[in-house]
């Protein structure tokens, strides 16, 4: 005696009203159920994304692939575009995809990158703060930082203290400390060894008496950097 089928076994649940039998409307919903799932996963397996935009743009073919092979949406596709027209190189544009990926986030940061390079950061110096995950909302307050004519390593050092939640002293308070004199250098060492954004008023204060950048460091800096 054969074993029962899988469309014997569907067709002896009942339907409720109906007597226990293979009842054609039931068999008709489960046609029409298997037929809906079989077009969806086809028509999910059909669709491409379309990388016309990149061909545009100028992307070079390697880079093209290296994108689809991170599985770049539709989406994705015009923010890496736009990128490559702000004149972000290839090998950036595929980074910055592949770093939003592994935070698991898709790429949509080409505003905020274009900006940082518009104040004169380094591609490289825009891939470490995307590795910080720090092209979000914060990225404004760096371009301005940056707007200041301090070197991209500082802006990278607070963008350091963002990612880690460790204080900071604010975009408004550099730039009010810088028009005391200060040398880059000590406000560099300020930020490193995570002085506080409540010790700007001192810092000004002391500079303001004309204190040197050295008894400032030494007045503020009352703990180790940070390991």
């Amino acid at each position: 005696m054969n074993a029962p089928t899988t469309s014997d076994r569907l067709c002896r649940e009942t339907i409720p009203g109906v007597p226990s039998a293979c009842h054609p409307a039931r068999r008709r919903v489960l046609w029409i159920a298997a037929i809906i799932a079989l077009f969806s996963g086809a028509c999910q397996r059909l669709h491409r994304v379309d990388t016309t935009p990149l061909d545009r743009a100028g992307m070079s073919y390697s880079a093209v692939q290296d994108l689809k092979q991170l599985s770049v949406t539709d989406a994705e596709v015009l923010s890496v575009a736009n990128a490559k027209q702000d004149g972000i190189s290839d090998a950036t544009c595929v980074e910055l995809v592949r770093i939003a990926h592994s935070h698991q986030q898709p790429y949509n940061s080409t505003e905020k990158v274009a900006g940082l390079e518009q104040v004169g950061m380094s591609e490289p110096s825009i891939l470490e703060l995307a590795r910080l995950n720090q092209l979000g909302v914060g990225a404004g307050e760096l371009q301005a930082i940056r707007l200041l004519g301090l070197p991209d390593e500082t802006v990278v050092e607070i963008a350091k203290a963002h990612a880690a939640g460790k204080p900071v002293l604010s975009g408004v308070s550099i730039a009010n400390i810088m028009n005391t004199g200060l040398r880059r250098e000590t406000l560099l060492e300020l930020i490193r060894r995570q002085a506080p954004d409540t010790s700007a008023a001192t810092i000004i204060a002391m500079k303001r008496q004309h204190k040197t950048d050295a008894e400032v460091l030494r007045h503020c800096l009352t703990r180790p950097t940070a390991p």
